[in-house]
């Protein structure tokens, strides 16, 4: 379930707390050990705080998302509006005094921990045209990859590419890339070498709301459809929909022990139930909406397949509910997927995956080498009505029963080899991977 609001606020005054710590915290260690070269202490200061970032994105985004920028907070929100994803209006209120409060702390503690007085006032201006458009520019760059990262299913490496790109903006702006109104005003309360004068702050902020204006504007013309994932923003944060299943937990990692001659021996019966547990074949439908065909061949491998194969559904651009014309044609073949829920296709989930099965979702979804691909080509049930959607459906099943006699034999294999103690997990690998003839979107084999 989503963290409780104070929790949230709570992880973004401590985020953004520390991470001007760090900025300022760096700075100040960076003059004292190389006070004679600027640039020097620029590149300390630059790498301490894309670390830092990182860091603290992994230790907080599990629980607030780890925006610890108002920018980010207001975009979220924004974008998030017509999907009713991301934050609401409320949230946003209180993300943004959080953010503000953490930021004038941080620099507060900084300064105290280097033995100054806890509140001084910047006299370092910084107001000049060039260094507004600087900071424009990366704000744009900033918000630009965060929500790329959340649209396309990628928010996991947020942590990484946020850490590293505001590092590499120190370098590549004339303003050293502050990107973040909150931490602007905090800058301002430490005269050191990451400080801002009370006076330069109106400009940068300003510049950095333009930067946030154009942002927004070229993820609606890159990413029509970004606010389904303000959700996932820095890193995901998971939602439970009323009437949706619970997520499955990741599949554990194979032990090593499971491989034949790799060290203790297993007991058969343990062995059996690890390898169920762990090499259940995983098929992934994805289609634009996440609303029709992937959930009407998700519900028929769920019922021809039962628990022998892990299904999971997802799409480019999901819907807010399932097609009814899909519900009530499965439901004449028996089959009840009113308990499904339209699921934004995710990076980590289609990497995790042994087959990939893409129904019109085009360059949205990406490939992953090594995956066993097979592209069906349907037409779609949108608009459709219940008349229509069964020869669609029929022809779901037809290629879906195909599918399962395929990854069947993979399965009675681990089964054959658990019996007589050979290396199933490496034979089922081999038969989900086609022994090495791995499918493409687009292409006709094994449809």
């Amino acid at each position: 379930m989503t963290p409780t609001l104070w929790r949230r606020l709570l992880a973004e005054f401590t985020g953004t707390a520390l991470l001007v710590t760090a900025v300022v915290g760096s700075g100040i260690m960076a003059a004292t050990l190389s006070p004679a070269d600027v640039g020097l202490q620029l590149l300390q200061n630059s790498i301490a705080t894309a670390f830092a970032l990182g860091t603290l994105i992994l230790i907080f985004g599990p629980v607030s998302g780890a925006h610890f920028n108002p920018v980010v907070s207001i975009a979220d929100w924004f974008l998030g509006r017509r999907t009713g994803t991301g934050l609401t209006a409320r949230d946003l209120g209180g993300y943004v005094v959080a953010q503000v409060l953490g930021a004038i702390a941080g620099s507060v503690l900084a300064n105290l921990m280097f033995d100054l007085a806890a509140v001084d006032l910047s006299g370092k201006d910084r107001a000049a045209g060039h260094l507004w458009l600087g900071e424009v520019v990366a704000t744009v760059g900033l918000i630009l990859i965060i929500f790329a990262l959340a649209r396309s299913g990628r928010a996991p490496i947020a942590p990484a590419a946020v850490g590293a790109y505001i590092g590499a903006a120190y370098w590549f702006t004339s303003s050293t890339s502050f990107a973040n109104p909150a931490v602007t005003v905090g800058r301002a309360f430490t005269d050191t070498f990451a400080g801002i004068a009370p006076s330069s702050v109106p400009g940068f902020v300003l510049a950095q709301l333009v930067g946030l204006a154009v942002g927004v504007g070229l993820l609606a013309a890159l990413y029509p459809d970004a606010g389904q994932a303000a959700d996932h923003v820095v890193v995901p944060l998971p939602r439970q929909r009323p009437g949706a299943r619970p997520q499955q937990p990741p599949r554990p990692t194979p032990a090593r022990d499971l491989r034949r001659g790799s060290g203790q021996p297993v007991p058969q019966s343990a062995l059996h139930e690890r390898l169920v547990m762990s090499d259940k074949p995983s098929v992934l439908f994805v289609c634009v909406h996440n609303a029709g065909r992937s959930q009407i061949a998700a519900g028929w491998l769920r019922h021809l397949a039962g628990d022998t194969v892990e299904v999971r559904s997802a799409g480019s651009a999901p819907a807010k509910t399932v097609n009814p014309a899909a519900v009530e044609a499965m439901r004449e073949v028996g089959i009840d997927i009113t308990d499904q829920t339209p699921k934004l296709f995710e990076y980590a989930t289609a990497e995790s995956s042994d087959v990939i099965v893409t129904m019109g979702c085009g360059d949205a979804c990406p490939v992953f080498p090594g995956k066993r691909y097979e592209d069906w080509k349907l037409d779609d049930p949108a608009g459709k009505g219940v008349d229509a959607v069964r020869p669609i459906r029929d022809d779901i099943r037809i290629r879906v029963e195909k599918l399962l006699a395929e990854l069947r034999p993979a399965v009675g294999e681990v089964d054959r080899d658990v019996a007589g103690g050979g290396d199933g997990q490496v034979r089922l690998s081999a038969r989900l991977s086609g022994e090495g003839r791995h499918l493409r979107p687009g292409g006709t084999n094994g449809v």
